[in-house]
């Protein structure tokens, strides 16, 4: 059970996920940047608006965490798992990260901020 409020976890989980998804973005950047598009510019630009919109909110979590006295740090990871140790106001909280489900997550906030709608 842990002790942290759900507006603050979330905001722990969003300093989580939003270093991944701008590790994908910048790798798809370069990518593109190197295919065979005919006309790149346009796919570059996306990536590079989702990349800005990533590094602010990015940005407001690192701060509020600060601000808070919290802090994220990945314990340990193997082929299924991820360990995070959360610390909140000097309480430290152990979580683990079903590996896809790290996955899944990042590719719904890369659908987010690529403005995609996943629903067809």
């Amino acid at each position: 059970m842990t002790r942290i409020p759900d507006n603050d976890r979330e905001i722990i989980e969003t300093a989580l996920y939003l270093p991944m998804l701008l590790k994908i973005l910048e790798r798809d950047k370069v990518l593109i940047e190197q295919g065979s598009f005919k006309i790149k510019s346009p796919y570059v630009d996306i990536v590079e608006n989702a990349i800005k919109a990533v590094r602010k909110d990015l940005k407001i979590a690192g701060n509020y965490l600060r601000k808070e006295k919290m802090e994220l740090e990945e314990i340990k990871r193997d082929a299924d798992f991820t360990m995070y140790s959360f610390i909140y106001k000097g309480v430290e909280e152990h979580h683990t990260y079903f590996n896809p489900r790290l996955r899944n997550r990042t590719e719904e906030l890369l659908r987010i901020y690529l403005q995609i709608d996943s629903t067809g």
